[in-house]
């Protein structure tokens, strides 16, 4: 039996991968969320972790313009917090899963980022992102593991999907940004994807390192609003493109946040399917009910 702790259990991408690990029944599973384990307290870390065979990390700090004004409370937990998830695996023989995110890129590429592409990070947010990979891959090189995703939206929590439907009954327009490029990847669809990465390096196929964890192709703000209209049964024509200087933001947004996914094959899993499918999958799925399907 598989000893399984999923650390930020109570957020979006937290309770989905409850969701998956649910259904497997060679599982024992452990959840902490934010109430429960603090992650930048070392000690309830190592007493959380002991025991388990696999941590997945999803606990972080999610407020990017929040971090430009508490960037060493944002590296607190994001950095430092990770540091003693990861330390604490070393000590115990224990698998990390680390979800990290796209903004450790300066997002000014004109072809999807690599996993071993030089990072550059133009937000407090990115560089405390940046600290817990480093971390993973200082105290883990032989069983940690970094996902960076992007563009994330779930049943679970507040983001953009949602939001934009939210919007649909209140206003007969929405101005949308359209020059900011990205991967929206289906958080449910990325709990799956973990799991699989998870059971591929209990089996010795995967090696350790950086995954990219987005779904393929590659589309605008603009265009995924647009998208969800459709499924939603709206008039995408309610969706007017417009540019990232019309709404500044305390933290600086990558223009560009397209990853590359070439390194799964070495881990023999495919990468995540193209965005437009899982979308559909999201709008089409019975459990868990989504807030978009009130539109």
């Amino acid at each position: 039996m598989t000893r399984v702790l999923v650390t930020g259990a109570g957020g979006m991408l937290g309770q989905d991968l409850l969701a998956v690990l649910a259904s497997r029944p060679d599982l024992t599973v452990s959840a902490a969320t934010r109430a429960e384990l603090d992650i930048t307290d070392a000690g309830a870390v190592r007493a959380a972790v002991a025991g388990h065979d696999v941590v997945f990390n999803t606990a972080a700090w999610t407020d990017v313009d929040g971090a430009e004004q508490a960037e060493a409370a944002a590296t607190a937990v994001n950095g430092d917090g990770v540091a003693h998830l990861a330390r604490a695996c070393a000590d115990t023989g224990a698998r990390l899963v680390h979800v990290s995110t796209d903004y450790v890129f300066p997002g000014n590429a004109d072809a999807p980022y690599a996993e071993d592409a030089p990072t550059d990070p133009i937000n407090a947010y990115g560089r405390s992102k940046l600290a817990g990979e480093r971390a993973v891959v200082r105290f883990l090189p032989e069983t940690g593991y970094v996902v960076r995703t992007a563009w994330l939206y779930g049943a679970h929590g507040p983001n953009f999907v949602a939001t934009m439907l939210r919007l649909a009954g209140q206003r007969e327009h929405l101005d949308v940004v359209d020059d900011q490029q990205g991967q929206p990847t289906w958080s449910y669809a990325l709990a799956t994807q973990l799991v699989a990465l998870a059971d591929a390096a209990l089996a010795g196929r995967a090696p350790a390192g950086i995954y990219h964890g987005t779904c393929s192709g590659r589309t605008t703000w603009y265009g995924l609003a647009r998208a969800a209209f459709a499924l939603a049964g709206l008039d995408p024509e309610r969706i007017r493109p417009t540019t990232s200087d019309r709404y500044p933001r305390p933290a600086p947004r990558p223009a560009y946040s397209v990853l590359g996914h070439d390194r799964w094959a070495v881990a023999g899993l495919p990468p995540l399917p193209d965005w437009h499918d899982t979308l559909s999958d999201a709008f089409d799925s019975p459990t868990p009910p989504a807030p978009w399907k009130v539109a």
